[in-house]
């Protein structure tokens, strides 16, 4: 039989069931909802042409205290498959997840085997990288340890910005390929080989990211908040700390006093805002100081939802500490 006889057939069959009601098998495509831009770009990535997985947090919104709005709800009450960053990101899907999407498949970044975790730095002043306490993670391991933890810096806590790490970047998509081969047998081959090529293209991402980041190891900076380590760990840069704890909470006079010492015996040289939050903070610390100021965007806020995001997000995070940091 030819290929044309044989997709004939097929499209009659399929003619036939729609007739009596009955959808065909190899039609269907799960459905997937993705927390935060960055995830779902990853695995839109894997699932290519075959659909588009729903966003739940806009790239201009951030994740922390968000509040989830009925058509978010109805993404994961029709979803076969959530992946999400964890728990220690995403407080606020914990009960809807159990409540909307208690028979489907999730996936957490934070709990995959061969993720690397972060502990929490403590406090919004660091001292140089000390990462021998760096580790790799399994299910198992982390499970029950991050329904126990939120983003409140705990002691004790993972930091759950994990994905501006490509190496985790690809853990996930690995994850997802496998998730949604077992849902969907019939596009297996499909998204596992769009899976490989992202891997591919992640590992061209972090060779130009080393690159381009090399000449300014050692080039100290301040960011609003501490979502950055994964970055900061993967390429040897040196971040001495955070103008703000919790996102959401201004800092006090005495932090703010504590901040402009930091700059000082330092020697910060670029401090960053987040399109999230406002920069008004940001100019306030800088002001008066050598320091310059920029913006890094560990969401994508600056590019549309879809399978480009992560990358774009990514060499965009890149360029920004590059440009700044160089003297």
């Amino acid at each position: 039989m030819s290929d044309r006889e044989d997709f004939s057939m097929r499209f009659r069959i399929a003619l036939g069931l729609l007739v009596l009601g009955v959808a065909p098998a190899w039609a269907e495509v799960p459905r997937v909802a993705a927390s935060i831009a960055p995830v779902q770009s990853l695995v839109a990535s894997v699932m290519g042409d075959l659909g588009t997985p729903a966003l739940i947090v806009s790239s201009g919104a951030s994740p922390h205290g968000y509040a989830l709005k009925p058509s978010q709800a109805r993404s994961l009450q029709d979803a076969a498959l959530v992946v999400w960053v964890g728990p220690a990101l995403e407080t606020f899907l914990v009960a809807p997840l159990e409540r909307l999407s208690p028979q489907a498949k999730r996936l957490a970044l934070t709990s995959l085997p061969g993720v690397r975790l972060l502990p929490l730095r403590q406090g919004g002043d660091w001292e140089p990288h000390d990462h021998e306490h760096d580790h790799e993670t399994g299910a198992a391991d982390h499970e029950e340890h991050d329904h126990d933890d939120d983003h409140d810096h705990e002691a004790g806590g993972i930091d759950p910005h994990l994905w501006l790490d490509p190496t985790n970047a690809q853990v996930l998509v690995g994850a997802v390929a496998d998730a949604l081969a077992d849902l969907d047998p019939e596009h297996a081959p499909t998204y596992r080989a769009n899976a490989a090529a992202t891997k591919t293209r992640l590992e061209g991402l972090d060779r130009a990211l080393q690159e381009r980041l090399a000449p300014v190891r050692g080039r100290s900076f301040l960011v609003f908040h501490d979502g950055y380590q994964y970055l900061e760990a993967r390429y040897g840069l040196t971040g001495v700390g955070a103008i703000t704890l919790h996102p959401e909470t201004p800092p006090g006079a005495q932090r703010m006093r504590q901040i402009r010492e930091r700059l000082k015996t330092q020697g910060v040289a670029c401090i960053f805002a987040e399109p999230q939050f406002s920069p008004a903070m940001v100019h306030t610390v800088a002001e008066g100081t050598p320091a310059h100021t920029s913006t890094l965007d560990p969401l994508g806020a600056a590019h549309p939802p879809g399978p480009a995001l992560y990358e774009q997000t990514l060499n965009d995070l890149g360029r920004a500490l590059a440009e700044c940091l160089t003297p």
